[in-house]
């Protein structure tokens, strides 16, 4: 209610403002700074008796108990006046008791003077008159609980209570009830896009059934090509169909019809070109085979007479007419249906049975849901449904993540601008934040997760409310090692894990003729709480303190991973706050390191351009390596005009996981890249090219949240890919 009254006070002032009631806004502050009720906050009523009761204001006392009386307490139901009467009392012996431990014994007999009416003729003020005479009042045994600071707080937080629940239980004017319908209309909102993500997975589960029950089967050779012939081409590889028939009478009729009416009683020579063919310069194939005799009618069927030559003639161009017509509609469903079918190639020697790709190849195959690879049926594991651009930045990007329940993306450029944006159910941005100092690394906070975690390059951390848009507070890591290279949030939500790093000769983004700095940066690994906002500790790092490049939580924050720029990867015990495991992972620094989907190994991306899978429970033993590109690894380089060269060291996620850990995302030249994790040592299976870019992809993410998987994929000119996928199950 508090809260409703303060923003509704705002409301009135900039009403006030608007119509010009200048006098009148004077008034309401004037009122508001004397008002006796503080808005209803109940720690400020608390605030007012504590500061009366220190200052020995009995009468104010008396007063204000006496003004909260007339106001609140006596709307109360009858039922609830001993407890008013309770509170009261020991508001006034809170009054006595600090009169005596303040030793000023002149204010204790000005209580019992002024209240001696009023007290004497209540019992539970009998024994207290003696309490001026008694020496050594804390030590006896009926007035020894009144002074223990337990009765003191439990008084302070009993009248908290009773306030609180006196507050809400209040009827309060229609005005103060918006708060409560900003509340519900949030609920519904939240209700409906839970109810629009199920429904969009039932559309998507009810086209992926659809698609299975259909009947998928291979197209006649005379319509695999149909989609790029003419109405002219058409006619021919209709003939050529014709010819094909096994009926000698209806092969013989078929041929020659569409070309020239046939005299009556004259017979056909063999098979000949069309006109058609001659303008298009193609021949027929039947035209160049020799004939064989069985193909050929007979003597006797060529001996008709010609009478009943014409009329087999004419009902012929009757049923070839409506053979036309039929096809023509068969053309027209074909060419509807064609596209969404999937392509197959073939690795059969006969020309009629195979078939070239679409003009649209490259774009389907992205779609296609089963492909022939050597004779066997290989299953695509993703549909690429969508694919979106968010770009709202105007410099290469840096960091971009998805919060923790798939709603929100935080992205940060090099121009140290972060963007904080919704992409379902449509693409928007909530906040901007702009700091006056370089942010060089971001986190989203586990609980809450609408906080977000910036550190910047002057070694500060800021938490940030992205539902308030507001700084909540900001906290000075170290002056030594300014560089906030990496964030990871405990899954616990109390505590977070922050990197700092001395000044170095080079940034995340260098010209080319720079020189990087061959040995690694001295730094620190911290540990701070995040409900204190205090370090609890620093991990020790050895062989010696180095910059760490990347952080990583298991599931429930019992484990922490990093790699630092020695090439070193420590696995931190966060039980004890000790290291468990270090071993050399990467001849270079490490750029990025994560835990797999089992947790039993760590995946690391370093300078030397190796994608390694390690063994947590063997210290440095290696299950799987990988060998990729610079595209994916770094530093990604960025060409302009006159020769200008771009180069950015990695600070992001240089690689994310499917929601089983089964495949893997990674960077490239012009979009993400997603393989197949193979247990046997058979390198990476490339099954997905997302595409999309024009510069080097820099960071990826990908959200596993919903049904429908979101990969992010962010590059070098500011542009960021949000490409929707449908994982296939087997």
């Amino acid at each position: 209610m508090a809260s409703a009254v303060e923003r509704t006070d705002d409301l009135v002032r900039d009403y006030l403002l608007y119509r010009g009631f200048t006098s009148t806004l004077k008034h309401l502050d004037s009122e508001i700074k004397s008002d006796k009720e503080k808005g209803f906050r109940v720690d400020k009523i608390i605030d007012q008796l504590q500061q009366l009761i220190q200052s020995y204001d009995l009468t104010g006392l008396k007063e204000y108990w006496a003004y909260l009386d007339r106001r609140l307490f006596s709307r109360l139901e009858d039922v609830y006046r001993p407890t008013v009467n309770k509170l009261r009392t020991s508001l006034y012996r809170f009054y006595v008791i600090h009169t005596i431990q303040t030793k000023t014994p002149e204010k204790t007999q000005e209580f019992f003077q002024k209240q001696a009416l009023e007290l004497q003729t209540q019992p539970e003020w009998r024994d207290w008159f003696a309490l001026p005479f008694i020496p050594a009042p804390e030590q006896n045994p009926s007035f020894s609980p009144y002074f223990s600071r337990q009765w003191a707080d439990t008084f302070l937080v009993s009248l908290h209570n009773f306030l609180s629940v006196l507050f809400q239980c209040m009827p309060q004017p229609v005005l103060l009830s918006f708060d409560n319908e900003v509340q519900r209309i949030k609920t519904v909102q939240e209700e409906n896009e839970e109810l629009r993500q199920m429904l969009f997975a039932l559309q998507v589960e009810w086209r992926q059934k659809k698609d299975e029950d259909m009947v998928h089967h291979k197209l006649p050779p005379y319509v695999q090509h149909m989609d790029r012939l003419g109405d002219t081409e058409l006619d021919l590889v209709f003939s050529q169909r014709n010819v094909n028939m096994t009926t000698p009478t209806r092969n013989f009729f078929s041929t020659f019809l569409p070309q020239t009416r046939r005299a009556p009683g004259k017979t056909a020579p063999g098979p000949q070109s069309s006109p058609t063919q001659a303008s298009l310069g193609r021949k027929d194939p039947t035209a160049t085979q020799p004939v064989k005799a069985k193909d050929l009618p007979s003597a006797k069927d060529l001996k008709m007479p010609s009478v009943s030559t014409a009329t087999v003639d004419l009902a012929t161009g009757h049923s070839l007419k409506r053979r036309q017509h039929d096809h023509e509609k068969e053309r027209k469903e074909l060419l509807s249906k064609l596209p969404q079918q999937s392509m197959e190639k073939k690795t059969d020697s006969d020309p009629d049975s195979q078939t070239e790709a679409l003009p649209d190849q490259t774009e389907s195959t992205n779609q296609t849901r089963v492909c022939e690879v050597g004779g066997a049926a290989v299953e695509q594991p993703f549909i690429k449904l969508s694919q979106d651009e968010y770009g709202e930045h105007h410099s290469s990007i840096m960091h971009c993540r998805v919060d923790c329940s798939g709603r929100r993306v935080a992205s940060l450029d090099v121009d140290g601008v972060v963007k904080v944006w919704a992409f379902n159910p449509i693409m928007q941005t909530k906040a901007t934040i702009m700091s006056k100092s370089p942010l060089l690394s971001l986190e989203w906070a586990a609980k809450p997760d609408r906080l977000l975690l910036l550190g910047s390059g002057v070694g500060t951390v800021k938490l940030y409310d992205t539902e308030a848009k507001k700084n909540l507070y900001e906290m000075t890591i170290d002056d030594v090692h300014p560089r906030i290279l990496s964030l990871a949030c405990s899954p616990s939500g109390t505590s977070f894990v922050c990197s700092a790093a001395a000044q170095a000769a080079h940034s995340g983004v260098v010209m080319e003729g720079d020189a990087r700095v061959s040995a690694p940066v001295s730094g620190q690994l911290l540990l701070w709480d995040t409900k204190t906002v205090k370090q609890q500790l620093q991990f020790a790092l050895e062989p010696g303190p180095v910059a760490i490049n990347c952080t990583a939580f298991n599931h429930n924050g019992n484990l922490l991973v990093t790699g630092a720029a020695d090439g070193m990867i420590r696995l931190f015990d966060m039980q004890r706050y000790e290291s468990a495991l270090s071993w050399k992972a990467h001849d270079g620094e490490v750029y990025s390191v994560e835990f797999s989907y089992d947790e039993n190994t760590v995946f690391s991306i370093g300078e030397d351009g190796k994608f390694v899978q390690w063994n947590i429970h063997r210290c440095g033993v290696k299950q799987s390596e990988y060998s990729l590109s610079q595209d994916a690894v770094g530093p990604f380089v960025l060409s302009g005009y006159s020769g200008y060269k771009q180069v950015q060291v990695p600070r992001g996620r240089l690689f994310a996981f499917d929601s089983e850990g089964q495949h893997v995302l990674t960077c490239s030249s012009s979009g993400g890249v997603i393989y197949r994790l193979n247990k046997a040592d058979t390198g990476l299976e490339s099954v997905l090219s997302l595409g999309g870019h024009k510069a080097p992809v820099v960071t990826v993410d990908w959200c596993t949240a919903m049904d429908c998987g979101t990969c992010l994929t962010a590059s070098m000119d500011g542009k960021i890919k949000l490409s929707t996928l449908l994982a296939q199950k087997p």
